[in-house]
């Protein structure tokens, strides 16, 4: 008999290619693992996965399975949805995805809240990049995800939340910090440093420099806007920062200056994002307002003026 956590199981090893990093996903050690995936090849009478000692591959019937498992696993939660629905607000478990330029900046201030004011509501946090978090949004492995909108797809509908403004980050020694503000053309008189491929915020910063003709783009580029700042501060060039990190990033000895650039000012919208055939909008309408009351009161949104 095929049980939902073999299929569960069975999806992450699909989506992984191997059995460890598959069982770190679902949080069960690897020879439980195997042992259902071999329970569920026994019971359907097919092999599902090629094994080796280097690497795992889906036979044409372990796709098939695997994408019908998916769209099982979809309505099982569209099941516990329907549940959810007619229970108090923000109870059970909540799988939130964040971007990495979103949530160590927001998260802080957030959960406390959250396990204050909803203390029967399970959260579960997901860090990774837009493209990412969408896949895993569209899998039903995420409820909802907060990152910078806009995101394209019909199949998906998003709650904007606050404007991120961007501002000029720059080494204290440099000409433009004698600014009050600054005009976006004159980024390209610097290299510009930027987030790896990937990350939303490297393609929004782009944007905005195509907007005006620059491509001063540093062959350099970060992991994570901790190291970018540290780059910048050591000499390296300019970047484009999101006033949601100032506070943190912002320290009396980072060696760096900020300057906001002059209006309208470019920024990124920050919102939340689900699939539109979900049943717990009421929850994340919850959830919305929550981070509403936070940025409102000025928890969330510490960036300093200039």
């Amino acid at each position: 008999m095929v049980s939902f956590r073999q299929l569960e199981y069975l999806v992450a090893v699909a989506d992984h290619l191997h059995f460890r990093r598959a069982s770190e996903a679902c949080n069960v050690s690897q020879p439980a693992l195997s042992a259902q995936i071999q329970q569920l090849e026994a019971g359907l009478g097919a092999q599902l996965l090629e094994r080796s000692q280097r690497k795992v591959l889906l036979t044409a019937i372990g796709r098939d399975v695997v994408q019908r498992a998916r769209g099982v696993l979809t309505e099982m939660e569209l099941l516990k949805d329907s549940v959810r629905e007619q229970a108090a607000p923000l109870t059970g478990a909540m799988r939130l995805g964040v971007i990495p330029t979103v949530g160590p900046y927001v998260l802080p201030a957030l959960l406390p809240r959250v396990r204050t004011e909803f203390p029967r509501m399970e959260l579960y946090l997901r860090e990774e990049k837009t493209a990412d978090l969408v896949a895993h949004l569209r899998a039903g492995e995420i409820d909802l995800a907060l990152l910078a909108l806009p995101i394209a797809g019909d199949d998906l509908q998003s709650y904007p939340l606050f404007d991120d403004p961007f501002v000029l980050a720059m080494p204290v020694g440099d000409p433009l910090v004698r600014r009050r503000r600054i005009k976006e053309t004159e980024v390209a008189e610097r290299p510009l440093l930027l987030l790896d491929d990937g990350h939303c915020l490297r393609d929004q910063a782009l944007q905005i420099c195509a907007a005006h003709g620059s491509s001063n783009v540093s062959d350099f580029s970060a992991t994570s806007l901790n190291t970018l700042v540290q780059m910048v501060a050591n000499g390296l060039g300019v970047t484009l920062m999101p006033s949601l990190a100032l506070e943190i990033e912002l320290r009396a000895d980072s060696g760096l200056a900020f300057r906001r650039f002059e209006d309208p000012q470019p920024s990124r919208q920050i919102g939340l994002l689900w699939r539109r055939s979900s049943r717990r909008k009421p929850d994340f309408h919850a959830f919305a307002e929550v981070i509403g009351q936070q940025v409102s009161s000025g928890a969330v949104l510490g960036a300093k003026a200039f």
